[in-house]
């Protein structure tokens, strides 16, 4: 099994950056696709950015396409969500998960996903 931990979130003016770290526990993660969510008070959890077990492919929500990268080092067991030019909108409890499945963007919904990290909070001010 896997268990994840994230961290890195705070407080950062709009403009700014953030890197969010997911820390995985366990001999199979190199072998899980890994997925960032994210949800705002009162909103539904929203997807946000996609990996493969290799690295090799990506995907990410059209709100934050060209401001946010995604990437893993399986070496060090860690996933990573680079977030730049930060907006209000971003703001909202950010959540990793890994799934043993890739799912193509259009069929993609958190409930599918093995397991969840308890999240780290990102707020963006003006």
């Amino acid at each position: 099994q896997v268990q994840l931990v994230e961290s890195g979130g705070g407080l950062v003016q709009a403009g700014g950056s953030l890197r969010l770290s997911c820390a995985a526990s366990g001999r199979t993660f190199r072998y899980y696709a890994m997925y960032w969510f994210r949800q705002a008070p009162g909103k539904e959890r929203e997807f946000v950015a996609a990996i493969s077990w290799s690295g090799g492919s990506t995907y990410f929500a059209d709100s934050v396409k060209g401001r946010f990268t995604i990437s893993r080092d399986n070496a060090k067991i860690t996933v990573y969500l680079q977030m730049r030019y930060l907006k209000p909108e971003d703001t909202a409890v950010y959540y990793c998960a890994a799934d043993q499945d890739w799912y193509p963007a259009e069929q993609l919904h958190y409930s599918a996903m093995d397991y969840w990290g308890k999240g780290t909070l990102v707020t963006v001010s003006s």
